[in-house]
């Protein structure tokens, strides 16, 4: 236990003097130097062969040289987010009134205006993303904006790391809601406060239900759904592209029609498998730019 606590203290120190050195780059070195570094480091790492077995999975009929470049790909992005994180409230650039094609943010016109909706609807939504490109900007959006919002995220197991994280995020992202037991109860509030909850929901749910993933069964969480078959507000997805390494393209989906069973009351399952299809086809397009080293499928 005591080995246990000061190797956690060691980590928490050297990801803040990290983070620390990070702040003192601009954000685009910041995002170049992690993400040139992840492109070396993380084939060497045990999660590069999580990624591949998922990835062969996926893409069965792509060959070994596709595979590890698109792992290459997605080990660059995620050091890119690691680079990006310090800096978020720097990346955000986007003015709707004035949008600028050259900016770090391009949006489609269609999402923004679905932003302004929500807004201005006088009622709650539900918000889904995917670990794709900085997964991070749909919250940094939701507030940008001016949506009351509430944002369902998952606390690093380090004390040290995740009060930094916490930190960074208290002010950009709206509410934070810890992922754990006690959630549930927390989204509900936010929802009957009249909030617009986001999550992202792409990996692994022990207590999920089964969906199809790439043509293979796995488990999924059902949460958004069963929400919406509660309060029966709007849902949307929303999906980051990352352009050239530095820049972003936010687009919107929604409000979604989800399957309803016959008393007219959302099929969770149903509704459920209809966004894992979507972030399916989201990945499909930019699958260097997705999260491959967790095991999705067991």
């Amino acid at each position: 236990m005591a080995l246990t606590g000061l190797a956690d203290r060691l980590v928490g120190r050297l990801v803040s003097f990290l983070f620390g050195v990070l702040r003192r780059t601009d954000p685009d070195r910041a995002s170049d130097l992690c993400g040139a570094v992840m492109r070396r480091i993380g084939p060497l790492l045990p999660s590069h062969r999580i990624g591949r077995a998922n990835l062969r999975a996926a893409f069965p009929e792509k060959d070994r040289a596709w595979i590890e470049a698109t792992l290459r790909g997605a080990w660059e992005n995620l050091g890119r987010v690691a680079g990006e994180y310090v800096h978020l409230d720097e990346i955000w650039d986007y003015d709707p009134d004035r949008p600028d094609p050259n900016g770090r943010i391009l949006a489609d016109p269609a999402g923004v205006q679905l932003f302004l909706d929500l807004r201005d609807d006088g009622q709650p939504a539900l918000a889904f993303a995917s670990h794709l490109a900085n997964w991070e900007l749909p919250a940094v959006a939701a507030a940008a904006h001016g949506l009351p919002a509430a944002v369902v995220y998952r606390m690093p197991n380090n004390r040290a790391v995740a009060a930094e994280i916490a930190r960074i995020r208290q002010g950009l992202m709206g509410r934070l809601i810890r992922s754990r037991k006690e959630a549930v109860f927390e989204m509900a509030a936010a929802l009957n406060r009249g909030e617009h909850l986001g999550m992202v929901v792409d990996q692994h749910w022990s207590r999920g239900v089964d969906v199809t993933f790439f043509g293979r069964r796995c488990k999924a969480n059902p949460t958004l759904a069963r929400l919406v078959r509660q309060y029966d507000c709007p849902v949307v997805g929303v999906r980051v592209v990352r352009l050239g390494g530095r820049r972003f393209h936010l687009s919107s989906v929604g409000p979604l029609d989800l399957p309803r069973a016959a008393d007219g009351q959302v099929d969770v399952p149903a509704a459920t498998q209809m966004i894992t299809t979507l972030i399916e086809g989201w990945v499909r397009e930019h699958p260097e730019q997705w999260l491959w080293f967790h095991r999705r499928w067991r």
